[in-house]
């Protein structure tokens, strides 16, 4: 567990670093004051300066930012004697742009990140990948339900299912994937259901009933699986594909946040599929102990995700001060300063809130298991 910490930390640190180099980078091309670029949130351990820029590593690791002159408008930033360096004196395409950039280079940054891994080797869902160079496809338990008969038995994410059988059908071989093992599963009459599979290289072998309940109209054992293969490329097919790949994460990060947040509002929201801090230490781990491929694949889905979500117009995040510039462009003059700065720190503790209860849903699933 102390390791998962360490690797989250060190994870988010890379990825909140990123976040902040492409709002720093961008206001600097702007000729944008840039007072301070800052990792973690105070009380403050160390800091240097150079240039005009305050430098700083901060003891809380959930965070960072970087303080752009004007961003907060001010009577000294609006008026004062280095006005034409203010965020807020910027034309309002550069301030889009500089507020788009953080996002921007956390896409970037996963794309690179598949692309590199797919030239060392890439182990990921056969759909992601270029299906006709895959080699070694197999199926993998990519999660299981808690308490259902699948967790009972002792299977795990991870796992490789190398065959499924009942007293009258047997899949192996080159016949196994998902459809069949569920249909399998869907057709065994609460018949025992024998699996063997591989954990670390070693075999294991375990045997279970189905049970209705767990999914709609047929009987199941509680794991979602995934048909997962190995794709090695040369750099310019991975970084083409590594585009691909990041597309199609980013398509359906976007479609699931947006059901996700749909839901809240219809009061249907399931906030057990959600992860906060606690629960992406415990996916970081499992990652990790899969290998370094693996931990760079779930960096690349953690930085798309962070992306998405600082894309949302809500204040406090770059989407809902992305929107307050649209407002402006649209009316012709500025929002009121006291005003923007109030909402932005209403919207920052409701943040706080939602982070709050994910961590509390994170917490109750760690005792459910």
């Amino acid at each position: 567990m102390i390791i998962s910490i360490i690797l989250f930390l060190v994870v988010l640190a890379v990825l909140i670093f990123v976040h902040e180099l492409g709002h720093f980078v961008v206001a600097k091309l702007f000729s944008i004051r840039v007072d301070e670029f800052a990792l973690g949130f105070p009380p403050r351990l160390f800091a240097w300066r150079r240039g005009e820029t305050e430098y700083a590593v901060n003891l809380i690791p959930f965070g960072g930012y970087v303080k752009i002159f004007g961003e907060n408008p001010d009577d000294e930033s609006i008026n004062g004697p280095d006005r034409a360096r203010s965020f807020v004196n910027k034309p309002k395409w550069k301030q889009a742009v500089v507020l788009v950039a953080g996002v921007s280079f956390n896409v970037l940054f996963a794309w690179l990140l598949f692309s590199g891994s797919l030239m060392s080797g890439l182990s990921a869902p056969v759909g992601y990948l270029n299906s006709a160079n895959v080699k070694d496809a197999h199926v993998v338990i990519a999660d299981v339900l808690p308490g259902s008969p699948a967790a009972v038995a002792g299977l795990a994410a991870g796992d490789q299912i190398d065959s499924v059988s009942t007293t009258d059908q047997n899949l192996g071989g080159k016949n196994l994937d998902v459809t069949a093992i569920q249909n399998l599963i869907a057709d065994s009459n609460s018949k025992p259901i024998n699996i063997t599979y591989e954990r670390k290289g070693q075999s294991e072998d375990t045997t279970l009933q189905a049970k209705s309940g767990l999914v709609t109209d047929k009987l199941a054992i509680g794991i979602s699986m995934d048909m997962v293969g190995t794709l090695q490329e040369n750099p310019l097919m991975a970084l083409v594909d590594g585009a691909k790949i990041t597309v199609k994460v980013v398509d359906q990060t976007a479609t699931g946040l947006f059901i996700f947040l749909k839901n809240i509002f219809v009061g249907h929201a399931d906030f057990s599929q959600v992860a906060g801090p606690i629960g992406i230490v415990g996916y970081v781990g499992q990652a990790y102990s899969l290998g370094i491929l693996y931990l760079l694949a779930f960096t690349s889905l953690i930085s798309i995700n962070l992306a998405i979500i600082n894309l949302l117009p809500f204040p406090a995040l770059d989407g809902g001060r992305l929107l307050f510039v649209l407002i402006e462009a649209v009316k012709g003059s500025p929002i009121r300063p006291k005003i923007a700065n109030a909402v932005n720190g209403v919207g920052f503790a409701i943040l706080i809130l939602l982070m709050v209860l994910v961590t509390y849903h994170d917490i109750a699933k760690f005792f459910v298991k």
